[in-house]
């Protein structure tokens, strides 16, 4: 890597943590001059102001989008990736995590062993969660003797009319990282490339976008590995809450353009194109690298027949 600059992509969505996660980030890494952060602030509230304030104000590129004009996770994540700037690697997260100190050193270490097993490695696994204690950031740190592997629920199976499915994390033994079939979106590490050949659909909202950025990378002949050492941690919403950071919560839903639930069965028709149709030809389509088929080979979900198979246990390489 020429430049060893990481560039970190943060959608946000009226997140009172996204300072928070800012000076996470810049304060523990190892080199936070070779740092470049983009966030798309989904906010009625400008924070461009107390960003600029922060002593790496500089290295954000903030882009404010009023609420009622935002369309969802995906086109906010397509938008911070048009602020990429040639860095060497991408990490894109929350905007409501915490760090490891050093983890960019780390990352980049993993990177760089896993390049001796493919060409393409991209490292992403549900983060370990944080609390806040106190005002003070809690966790277990993860680095062990396991993979966290995400495999589909087995209680959303693929239907004629949908596609979209629910993963859990498996953890499974091992000392080394583990090759996958589906990412995290709140957490993915990687060569900066991939903001260019596997953009985020902006057409794309919730549900769905992890399925999609993984088949569109694997079929572009990107590996996804499951790491055994996350260098960050995630702050998990409380089940069965209704929360602001919802962007289909409230009555702002009603003002947009297009409510929460057009944009949901969107998603659902646009993904079971793109897995079960024409591949939605074009660069949020599938790749010519691999196919459908050898993805099922891999994963054991074979969009085609609509079926799933736990023959796949995270032990291949």
């Amino acid at each position: 890597m020429a430049n060893q600059k990481i560039f970190i992509s943060i959608a946000s969505y009226q997140d009172p943590m996204l300072l928070f996660t800012l000076n996470e980030a810049l304060g523990k890494a190892q080199r936070p001059d070779l740092l470049s952060l983009a966030v798309v602030d989904q906010n009625s509230t400008d924070q461009r102001a107390a960003i600029s304030a922060l002593p790496f104000g500089a290295q954000v590129r903030y882009v404010l989008v009023h609420p009622t004009d935002t369309l969802g996770v995906s086109w906010a994540r397509n938008l911070a990736f048009s602020l990429y700037d040639g860095e060497d690697y991408l990490l894109q997260i929350d905007s409501h995590m915490c760090f490891e100190q050093d983890w960019d050193a780390n990352l980049r270490a993993q990177h760089a062993k896993l390049l001796a097993r493919s060409a393409k490695p991209i490292i992403s696994t549900y983060p370990y969660r944080f609390d806040m204690v106190d005002g003070v950031p809690k966790y277990t740190p993860s680095a062990g003797k396991t993979a966290l592997v995400l495999r589909p629920h087995p209680e959303t199976p693929l239907s004629a009319d949908n596609v979209v499915l629910r993963f859990i994390g498996r953890h499974i033994f091992t000392d080394e990282a583990v090759i996958g079939c589906h990412v995290a979106a709140g957490f993915l590490f990687c060569a900066g490339s991939l903001t260019q050949e596997v953009p985020y659909d902006p057409f794309l909202y919730f549900h769905g976008e992890e399925q999609s950025i993984a088949v569109r990378a694997f079929t572009r002949g990107w590996d996804i590995f499951h790491p055994t050492w996350v260098p960050l941690y995630h702050l998990y919403k409380e089940a069965n809450t209704a929360h602001e950071t919802h962007h289909w919560y409230g009555d702002i839903d009603t003002q947009r353009a297009f409510t929460g639930a057009y944009l949901t069965q969107r998603s659902k028709t646009r993904l079971t194109r793109l897995l079960c149709g024409d591949g939605l030809p074009g660069v949020y389509g599938l790749g010519t690298v691999r196919s459908l088929a050898e993805f099922a080979d891999l994963s054991g979900i074979d969009y085609a027949q609509r079926t799933l198979s736990e023959r796949f246990e995270g032990l291949l390489c």
